[in-house]
């Protein structure tokens, strides 16, 4: 097929959604079928073979794009729009694949040129937007109708969790759905980093600081498990400059800042030689329901994890294969205790952990479910519309 993505991102960087939509082109195109990809204008090119990049322009004020929604976004998307209008044009497309509010670009342009999309939501644009902002509800019931009514528009969409599997059956009854859970982004082992190595027991964390992410809780419960009398060092990796130095403040506050260790970003393809520095990971998000990308590579790291109870984390993990505890500061820090003193749990989570990703969240399981999608629910539909 020819395929038209709209991915409303900077590409490639290294986070979330962006290494997704990657995986996404490289399964689509290693199976054969053209794809041509609309990004933002940041990022670099990732150079998948069978792929063309089209970027929205750099429009004034889009520079520096964070992750979630943002008025950058709104200006960045007008832009998406006309580049889409204008692929649309040139080229006949059997399908778009129209990731998180790209959505209502391919409803709206659906109808002119007649090309049938895949709602790819990895957020609930209504759910994330009120984590940040705290919308009144009749705006978030607002925006709840129309992501409705998108995805009652598509032809099928895509999930990254079950959460949001249920909230799109939830608009669609009856919609195909498949749900392609993130895959390990652990490489071969490398050189080990020289700016992590420490003597003390490593907690770490990898990933944006966005207050969503629960950092300060984890620098709260971290500080006590200190005052317990726990040894340990956490290093923290990822965020901006300014979200490093509000971190950095509050561990000074706490009295921990000597034993804190924020390192900023780093590559995404070094995050295995990074994680094998580790002696407990650590997913500490107190909002949203979709599963952080990162919980995949840290389950395959080796290493015990240590996530908050919450759906977040829940619809992946248990008891059996992480340290669950409750999204507060002294039950993060029991976690963190029990889990730092006892070298026979952190060994008994961590072999538990690796089964579960080889079984069900490795690479090839996300190809054979995309792909098995796209051929027994996707085609017959596109066949039957033609």
């Amino acid at each position: 097929m020819k395929i038209l993505v709209l991915a409303p991102q900077p590409f490639f960087v290294s986070r979330g959604t962006p290494i997704a939509v990657r995986a996404l082109l490289q399964v689509l195109t290693g199976a054969g079928h053209a794809c041509d990809a609309v990004v933002y204008a940041e990022g670099s090119d990732p150079e998948i073979p069978g792929c063309r990049l089209f970027r929205v322009p750099a429009l004034p004020g889009t520079r520096n794009m964070p992750p979630g929604f943002s008025g950058k976004k709104i200006i960045a998307d007008m832009g998406m729009t006309a580049v889409a209008v204008r692929r649309m044009r040139r080229t006949r497309y059997d399908l778009v694949i129209a990731v998180e509010e790209a959505a209502f670009i391919a409803m709206a342009l659906r109808p002119i040129f007649g090309v049938p999309y895949i709602y790819d939501m990895d957020s609930s644009i209504p759910e994330q937007m009120d984590d940040k902002f705290g919308l009144p509800d009749w705006l978030r019931r607002a925006i709840a109708a129309v992501e409705g009514r998108a995805a009652r528009a598509s032809i099928g969409a895509i999930t990254c969790c079950r959460a949001l599997q249920e909230t799109v059956e939830g608009y669609a009854p009856g919609l195909p759905v498949q749900t392609l859970e993130d895959v390990t982004l652990i490489a071969p082992p490398g050189v080990a980093p020289e700016d992590c190595q420490f003597p003390e027991p490593v907690v770490m964390y990898v990933g944006n600081l966005e207050s969503y992410q629960g950092v300060d809780l984890l620098i709260r419960g971290f500080a006590r498990s200190c005052a317990q009398g726990a040894s340990g060092r956490l290093v923290i990796i990822g965020g901006t400059q300014g979200h490093v130095a509000d971190h950095a403040r509050l561990a000074a506050e706490l009295g921990v800042d000597d034993r804190v260790s924020l390192l900023g970003p780093r590559p995404v393809e070094r995050i295995g030689d990074y994680l094998r520095q580790a002696t407990i990971v650590v997913s500490p998000r107190t909002k949203g329901r979709n599963t952080p990308m990162k919980v995949y590579s840290y389950l395959d790291s080796g290493r015990p994890l240590l996530a908050t109870r919450l759906p977040t984390h829940t619809q992946v993990l248990d008891d059996d294969i992480a340290m669950l505890v409750a999204p507060e500061p002294d039950d993060l820090a029991r976690g963190l205790v029990a889990l730092l003193e006892d070298p026979a749990l952190r060994e008994r989570l961590s072999r538990a952990a690796g089964a579960r990703v080889a079984a069900e969240f490795s690479p090839e399981a996300y190809r054979r479910k995309l792909l098995g999608f796209l051929s027994e629910r996707i085609v017959p539909r596109l066949a039957s519309q033609s």
